[in-house]
């Protein structure tokens, strides 16, 4: 056996695993070989479709998941039954906050999505055990904090084609890491008009507006309504009032 394998027990970790979109960018490249034989055994990979919820608002955690492909869109309700997009998150995030016995937000699929889940005791007896899991968890908790501050800039602070820009700027970066590492890439807008405008404090008819400013000037072009193409991330970033 290659000492390396041998040293990080790599070799021993289910096939699935090896083959896991999320298993080196997620938590789970914080497992050794055994607990991911024994996480494993308890995960199930489910399909959900666009516009199902993971989980409600108020609804008892029973489960946390990864998130292997696709886009889940948070959201938070008031009593009075207005709501409001509060976050997207995208693979290989972890869905879910340990040790809360009750969903803060609602998580639902914004595209066809997969994920991979966990019960809730494995996963939280997991976080005791490994101090790599612990940390991984509370890196992603720090990002997402910085994150959404950067997000309250945007809201607060930015004109409606930079909002717009900025939201592009998310998705072109976020969703399929494999294609966001050049200068341009392409993809699907996760989100219909009405939930970007509700994402960014707008009405949808600036959002369509400020899109058709971002397409005459170059920055992207629009296909089909939904696909989107970056020719150049840098010009979308500076549209976005990014540095």
């Amino acid at each position: 056996m290659d000492a390396h394998k041998k040293q990080t027990g790599e070799s021993e970790a289910p096939a699935v695993c090896k083959a896991c979109e999320a298993r080196h960018g997620g938590i789970c490249a914080a497992l050794s070989a055994s607990q991911l034989v024994e996480l494993n055994k308890h995960s199930t990979r489910r399909k959900v479709e666009a516009g199902n919820e993971v989980i409600g608002q108020g609804e008892s955690v029973g489960s946390y998941s990864n998130i292997l492909n696709g886009v889940v869109k948070l959201s938070k309700m008031m009593a009075d039954g207005r709501q409001q997009i509060v976050g997207l998150q995208f693979a290989p995030d972890f869905l879910g906050r340990p040790f809360l016995s009750e969903s803060s937000v609602t998580a639902e699929a914004a595209t066809e999505t997969e994920i991979c889940c966990f019960p809730r005791p494995i996963v939280e007896r997991m976080v005791g055990e490994a101090r790599e899991l612990e940390r991984k968890l509370h890196s992603q908790s720090l990002k997402e904090l910085d994150e959404a501050r950067d997000w309250m800039l945007t809201l607060g602070r930015k004109t409606a084609q930079e909002k717009v820009a900025s939201f592009l700027y998310l998705i072109a970066t976020h969703i399929d890491p494999e294609k966001s590492g050049g200068n341009s890439t392409t993809f699907d807008l996760p989100l219909s008009r009405a939930d970007i405008a509700d994402f960014l404090g707008l009405t949808i008819e600036t959002v369509s507006r400020q899109m058709t400013k971002l397409r005459k000037e170059n920055i992207i072009v629009i296909e089909n309504n939904r696909h989107v193409i970056v020719p150049d991330k840098r010009r979308l970033r500076y549209a976005a009032g990014n540095d």
